[in-house]
């Protein structure tokens, strides 16, 4: 099984934005969300998913400061994780994870674990990412406490937080040099 990782961009994100509702259904589960009056998961009213096209246009446009990682197993689409930079994150991180998804037949084979990693180091600083902490999240709380600790030998820290109204733990590590952790 070959695992790639790849920035994409204006000409190949449409891969990430085939997958983007299927991960808004998974969030829905999570999060005891509906789909808004046309069938779509998103706050916005949004009609189509070509609207919902069009709001992830940014994550194309701005690769010196947004990084759309497509995930590939052996050449197929298995899940994206978006990483932004600079005006994008909260002042005292360097890097932050938005968003992760992979599809269900790539789940459970230590994919996006290995996908993860790879991502951390490419990029170096402070990191910060959050997932919802309530008991139905439990697999997504797991992977990242696994993921991170090993990533970072367990130099980490989490905090439980309420943000937009949900509950979420928040995650924060550093790899400031490129030697900093084995993997």
């Amino acid at each position: 099984m070959k695992i790639e990782i790849k920035l994409v961009d204006t000409t190949d994100g449409f891969m990430i934005k085939n997958m983007y509702p299927l991960y808004l259904h998974d969030l829905a589960g999570i999060h005891g969300t509906l789909p808004n009056e046309f069938g779509i998961f998103e706050e916005e009213p949004i009609r189509t998913l070509i609207e919902q096209y069009d709001i992830q246009q940014v994550w194309f446009e701005n690769s010196n400061l947004l990084y759309p990682y497509l995930i590939l197993v052996d050449h197929i689409p298995a899940g994206f994780c978006l990483v932004g930079s600079g005006k994008y994150v909260p002042k005292e991180v360097d890097y932050y994870v938005y968003e992760t998804f992979f599809l269900s037949p790539f789940r459970g084979k230590s994919i996006s674990y290995r996908a993860m990693l790879e991502i951390f180091k490419n990029h170096h600083g402070k990191w910060m990412l959050l997932t919802h902490s309530t008991e139905n999240n439990v697999r997504a709380k797991a992977f990242w406490h696994k993921t991170i600790g090993q990533y970072t030998n367990n130099k980490y820290t989490t905090e439980e937080k309420i943000i937009d109204g949900m509950p979420k733990l928040v995650f924060r590590f550093e790899n400031l040099c490129k030697d900093s952790f084995t993997v």
